[in-house]
């Protein structure tokens, strides 16, 4: 639409009262939006009709808090989910909004982390040994805020922090304003957490972080990067997690497409982009996928609860998303497109104090003070933008010739990507992941087990859903039941249980472990066919007499070449415990112990007790075991009507996966 000059718009923006939002998301123009704004509990309430039914737009800022939608725990501080209802939308040529902007610095007093340099490492060194060394998860991502106190009329030091990042924060994928009645964000997230347009849904997993060195960055300095093990296994990691939420919104699970450099102006990242087909409403993607992985950590669940463990104070919008919903005159299926970008590398102010939080990537090679100087990177883009901290000096370029003319143009630098090494290098990360996700997958329940039906018991991964999809695909009638509600005729009914996989240790007495006792004790007890991976494998073996241990180091996100019966495969693990046999053995008889095959769980049936008193129960149950030559750690087992594998066939990191996994379900069927 047609509305008043820039520099009238915006000067109206900075001296009225009504809430606005900028959104510079395309390169050539800047969206101005205008609205109501209301304030509601949940992602449903969103209000994308009127009260006649009419499709409006809604730009709606969703707190980390939102997460209690999905059951998980965090620090609640009641930032309410707030929605920009959009009635007038102008479009402002970049240069004419960049012309008509304010400029002046806005100065800053009492500026520094909230938490020290010193305290942040001893917290990573928490994380590491208390969370992923005792099998919490593989990765979490804890927060520190560089806070200070502003003096500024909070309008206009919203106006020019954002023009500020439209000159000095390159590579954004949204560049924004929101500014509503006491609370300001001001931000250049250079991570799409979910669109969804015409049917297709679209992630893009942005993790590993290479800083600039002093004078830019060059190929020979970010070929370094690209060739370490951590940040290639951080990336590999969070592209398993968010594969994770494609598989549960999209029909064709997801495919990975990639990786790519998103290069901006202190930091350079590695992305891959995930798409699938759904037709869910476009707040039940939103719902579905909360949040990012490289935001939080993985598994989801658990990564909540470690945050709350670490973190001593509420996340407010950081790790959240701005999600504008877009009429799209469809009148069947989803009415609305999605575009929703993390709310990182963002700015709040709020009663006169800034605030704006950053934070690391935690994995089982993560070191201390190399995390910390990655908050500080990160920190850096938009603290450096907006004036906070010196900016960098302007990009080097290529001395001229001698003979070349002093005033041509110099041709700007062309993107490290282009770079023909840096090419090969990102290319070659594909030669570990598996082909699977890598091309177009519909599973049409035309496969090998055609006709079948398997429960998979899901224990709080939700590598679950990928596994559903890939046993779709192998042709089962699949569907997934949560550990707390699953019951005994469930149990007994399907033709293969899948006992999942999750978090934490097989040791424990907590309901959970015990709930995945019984599921494995009853499929073993009536010889019904029965897959457990994972967690469950490990449960599996101590139900058989194996012992099991603690790893030295974690096998979190670690890829491995393995002997499985007599045929190699490559296989990703995500464990921090371990079954273990006598190096060498590859048969033996053992004892079912089946001591808690009564147990209850909150929210199931109370099982059926079984025919014979656990504690006397002498059911013998011959295992062929897959171990480690060396070690005698257990990557498989197999016996009547069972198999069972430690890997995470699912994960992008089994190239031999789906081989393997049809390997197994024909051994226990």
């Amino acid at each position: 639409m047609t509305g008043p000059d820039p520099s009238s718009l915006l000067r109206d923006l900075a001296g009225g009262t009504a809430p606005f939002a900028l959104i510079a998301r395309d390169g050539a123009t800047v969206e101005v939006l205008t609205g109501d704004v209301v304030d509601v509990e949940l992602l449903a309430d969103i209000p994308l009709t009127d009260a006649e039914g009419a499709a409006r737009e809604v730009l709606a800022l969703v707190p980390y808090r939102q997460v209690r939608e999905r059951g998980f725990v965090c620090h609640d501080d009641a930032a309410p989910l707030r929605c920009l209802v959009i009635d007038e939308r102008v479009a402002v040529p970049r240069a004419e909004a960049m012309a008509s902007l304010p400029s002046s610095p806005v100065p800053l007093t009492g500026a520094g982390f909230d938490i020290a340099d010193e305290e942040y490492a001893d917290i990573v060194r928490r994380v590491i040994a208390e969370e992923i060394g005792r099998g919490e998860g593989a990765n979490f991502v804890i927060r520190r805020d560089f806070v200070a106190g502003v003096d500024v009329d909070p309008r206009i030091a919203a106006l020019t922090w954002f023009r500020a990042l439209l000159e000095h924060e390159k590579g954004a994928y949204w560049t924004f304003a929101v500014v509503t009645d006491g609370h300001i964000a001001v931000g250049a997230s250079p991570e799409a957490h979910v669109s969804a347009r015409d049917g297709i849904v679209t992630m893009n997993p942005i993790s590993g972080t290479f800083r600039h060195p002093a004078g830019g960055a060059t190929a020979d300095t970010l070929a370094e990067f690209l060739r370490s093990t951590k940040e290639t296994e951080e990336l590999f990691m969070v592209v398993d997690e968010e594969l994770k939420m494609m598989s549960a919104v999209c029909s064709d699970g997801g495919r990975i497409t990639g990786p790519h450099l998103k290069e901006m102006s202190r930091l350079t990242h590695t992305e891959y982009m995930l798409r699938g087909r759904s037709d869910l409403d476009p707040r039940d993607i939103l719902r579905e996928t909360m949040f990012a992985p490289t935001v939080t950590g993985s598994p989801m669940q658990n990564a909540c609860t470690v945050i709350a463990r670490h973190e001593s104070t509420p996340r407010g919008y950081y790790s959240g998303v701005a999600a504008l919903f877009t009429p799209n005159g469809a009148t069947e299926g989803p009415t609305h497109d999605l575009d929703a970008p993390i709310l990182i590398r963002t700015a709040y102010l709020v009663d006169g104090r800034l605030r704006v939080p950053v934070g690391a990537t935690l994995v089982r090679h993560s070191d201390p003070y190399g995390e910390v100087g990655e908050t500080h990177g990160k920190a850096a883009g938009v603290l450096g933008a907006i004036g906070a901290i010196p900016r960098d000096s302007a990009p080097v370029v290529p001395a001229a010739p001698a003979d070349a003319d002093p005033d041509a143009p110099v041709a700007p630098r062309r993107p490290l990507g282009e770079d023909p090494a840096i090419a090969e290098l990102l290319a070659s990360r594909n030669d570990r992941l598996a082909p699977f996700w890598m091309n177009p997958q519909d599973p049409d329940g035309s496969g090998p087990f055609a006709g079948r039906t398997a429960l998979v018991v899901d224990a709080e991964d939700r590598f679950t859903t990928m596994l559903a999809h890939q046993l779709r695909h192998l042709g089962l009638d699949t569907r997934i039941v949560h550990w707390s509600e699953v019951t005994d005729a469930e149990i007994d009914d399907a033709d293969l249980v899948v006992s999942g996989p999750g978090p934490g240790d097989p040791r424990d007495d907590s309901p959970r472990m015990s709930a995945m006792r019984r599921v494995v004790s009853r499929r073993l007890h009536s010889r019904s066919p029965l897959l457990a991976v994972c967690l469950s494998h490990q449960i599996l073996a101590d139900q058989l007499g194996i012992d099991l241990e603690p790893l030295a180091q974690p096998h979190q996100g670690l890829q491995k070449s393995v002997d499985l019966f007599g045929e190699d495969a490559s296989i990703g693990f995500y464990n921090t415990f371990t079954a273990r046999v006598a190096p060498g053995t590859t048969e033996r008889g053992v004892w079912f112990r089946g001591v808690t095959a009564n147990a209850e769980t909150s929210g199931a049936e109370s099982p059926r007790p079984l025919a014979l008193d656990p504690e006397t129960l002498t059911l013998d149950l011959p295992a062929e075991v897959a171990a480690d030559p060396e070690t005698g750690d257990v990557y498989a087992m197999r016996g009547r009507e069972f198999a069972s594998v430690q890997g995470h066939l699912e994960s992008i990191l089994s190239r031999d996966g789906m081989r393997t996994l049809e390997r197994l379900i024909a051994h226990a069927l």
